[in-house]
């Protein structure tokens, strides 16, 4: 697990925008964005796993997915959105802090976006 200290989801970059915070979640642009307009909701608190969150921490994450969406839709005015975490390394997770990843989409971003999340397994993508 990474220290606290080194944590980048913890002590943000003085570049890092700061689009939406609350008592104890904060929204900012992904910096390797998959979209236009991509953000991630980030708990203060410092876990890696969502279920380590208490249901009102847990609450106020999607408070602030509602937010944002709120705000992307103003700025990017996207066609659809994909929502999703990665919980533990095995599910794709690189940074041990629990963030939400709200991902704009916009009509012919991809070639066939039927299945969304579920590509995160390709073959089982398609059913």
């Amino acid at each position: 697990m990474e220290i606290k200290s080194q944590c980048p989801f913890c002590k943000l970059d003085s570049e890092r925008e700061i689009v939406l915070e609350s008592e104890n979640v904060h929204a900012i642009f992904d910096k390797f964005p998959v979209s236009k307009g991509h953000s991630l909701i980030i708990p203060k608190k410092h876990v890696s796993d969502y279920f380590q969150l208490n249901r009102s921490e847990q609450s106020e994450c999607w408070l602030m997915v509602n937010n944002i969406k709120q705000i992307l839709d103003n700025k990017f005015n996207p066609d659809g959105y994909n929502i999703g975490i990665n919980i533990m390394e095995s599910a794709g997770q690189t940074v041990p802090h629990v963030h939400i990843h709200v991902i704009p989409r916009y009509k012919g971003d991809v070639k066939e976006p039927r299945g969304g999340v579920r590509g995160v397994i390709p073959a089982q993508q398609n059913y």
